[in-house]
C-alpha cells in the first residue's frame, strides 16, 4: 500500500509542477485554465481514487484466498491426524488383544493403565511414546 501512496504522491507531485508552466499564460486565458485545471484535477483525483479501490480490492482478495489456503491446510492437517490416530487406535486394539494379562508385560501394563480411562487409551499413549 505504501507504494501505491508513493506513486500517487509523485503523479500529484509532477502535476504540481506543471502548474505554474500555466500561470505564464496571458491574463485572458488563465480563466478557462483554471476551470479546466480544476476539471482536470478532479479527473485525476477520481482516477487515483480509482486505482487506489482497485488495488486495495486486489490485496482483500488476496487475503482472503490466503486465509482460506491456510483453513484448507488446517483441515487437512486435522484429517491426516485423525487418520494417524485410527491407525494407532488399530495397533493398540491388535496388541491388547495379543498381550498376555499374566506376561511381566501384561501385569506391567494393568498397573500402567490405572492412570487412564481406559486400556485402550493407555495402550495408544504407550505405543506412542515406545
Amino acid at each position: 500500500m505504501d507504494s501505491l501512496d508513493k506513486l500517487l504522491a509523485e503523479l500529484k507531485a509532477e502535476y504540481e509542477e506543471q502548474k505554474p508552466q500555466q500561470h505564464q499564460l496571458k491574463a485572458n486565458s488563465i480563466k478557462p485554465v483554471n476551470k479546466m485545471e480544476q476539471k482536470s484535477n478532479s479527473l485525476i483525483d477520481n482516477l487515483l481514487a480509482e486505482v487506489k479501490a482497485d488495488f486495495e480490492q486486489k490485496d482483500l482478495a488476496e487475503k482472503l484466498q490466503k486465509q482460506q489456503e491456510q483453513e484448507q491446510e488446517r483441515i487437512r492437517q486435522e484429517q491426516i491426524q485423525a487418520k494417524k490416530l485410527e491407525e494407532l487406535k488399530k495397533q493398540a486394539e491388535d496388541w491388547l488383544a495379543k498381550l498376555d494379562p499374566l506376561s511381566l508385560e501384561g501385569l506391567w501394563f494393568e498397573r500402567f493403565a490405572e492412570g487412564y480411562p481406559s486400556k485402550l487409551e493407555a495402550a495408544i499413549e504407550y505405543l506412542q511414546t515406545g
